[in-house]
């Protein structure tokens, strides 16, 4: 049995589910979906961890901002972003390090 498994990511990202459903969507070019989902396909990782990035939709993390969902960089994880729906996934992509 292996003891450990190795992925492609350079950058890991958490984004809260609990606060994805509260804001009920808000992302993407459409504005109906969910921000792990909009920013996955704004920036074409591939799935799972064969992607150049993790963006895992993790537990509550309890903060719970109203109308905003609550993103943590795994490299940089002091400071946490909350992000309001229609925000620009360029920006926030750029703020996470995940741009090229």
């Amino acid at each position: 049995m292996k003891d450990h498994v190795r992925s492609n990511w350079q950058n890991a990202v958490l984004v809260c589910r609990k606060c994805s459903k509260k804001v009920d969507g808000g992302f993407g070019p459409k504005g109906d979906q969910r921000l792990a989902k909009a920013l996955r396909k704004h920036l074409a990782l591939k799935k799972g961890r064969k992607a150049a990035a993790g963006i895992v939709e993790v537990g509550c993390l309890g903060i719970c901002p109203r109308g905003a969902v609550t993103v943590v960089n795994g490299a940089q994880s002091r400071d946490w972003l909350l992000v309001r729906p229609g925000a620009a996934l360029d920006g926030l992509a750029e703020n996470l390090g995940l741009t090229p």
